[in-house]
């Protein structure tokens, strides 16, 4: 399913490239947006132990998906950076469509993976959406802080990279 994110949404970057007119308040407003997406995909990159053990602390622990919901702000503040109200609509549609079956099919391979605990996990954290407080099962040790290495071994530099270029054209866009 991966593959199909990474390769579809390129559907709707050639046409955003071609008719994107950014403002500077845009690219303020979607910088921000795109920011605060970044930093939740970083703390969750630095907790995930992708397939290996159930994750439920750190940003998991507010929301099933915060890779995802972080991949939601950053596209967001893109689209509205591009300054045409097609873009995040079309990123909205588009979201929902991919990302949803995503979630979906994620939340049925990891019940396959842990069994009760997920179904424990699942019944407390929202699937996209975050909770207000961090839940925590009973008994559970003390959480693990963040892991840097993790971060770099789960290359999420790679977000970053991308979101520096979309604002870097952007901005350039502004004056050709």
């Amino acid at each position: 399913m991966r593959e199909v994110r990474l390769k579809s949404v390129w559907l709707l970057i050639i046409p955003f490239l071609w008719y994107a007119r950014p403002t500077i308040q845009l690219l303020l407003i979607g910088a921000a947006l795109s920011i605060l997406g970044l930093f939740i995909r970083a703390m969750a990159a630095g907790f995930i132990h992708k397939e290996k053990q159930l994750t439920t602390t750190g940003p998991y622990a507010f929301t099933r998906n915060p890779l995802y919901f972080g991949s939601f702000f950053l596209g967001l503040g893109i689209t509205i950076a591009g300054g045409q109200w097609i873009f995040p609509v079309l990123f909205l549609v588009f979201f929902a469509m991919v990302y949803g079956r995503t979630i979906r099919g994620e939340a049925t391979l990891l019940t396959e993976l842990f069994g009760d605990q997920y179904r424990a996990y699942a019944a407390n954290v929202p699937l996209f959406l975050p909770r207000l407080t961090p839940w925590r099962p009973e008994g559970a040790p003390t959480p693990p802080k963040f892991d840097y290495a993790r971060y770099k071994r789960n290359r999420e530099y790679e977000a970053l990279m991308g979101a520096v270029a979309g604002f870097a054209f952007l901005t350039a866009r502004m004056f050709f």
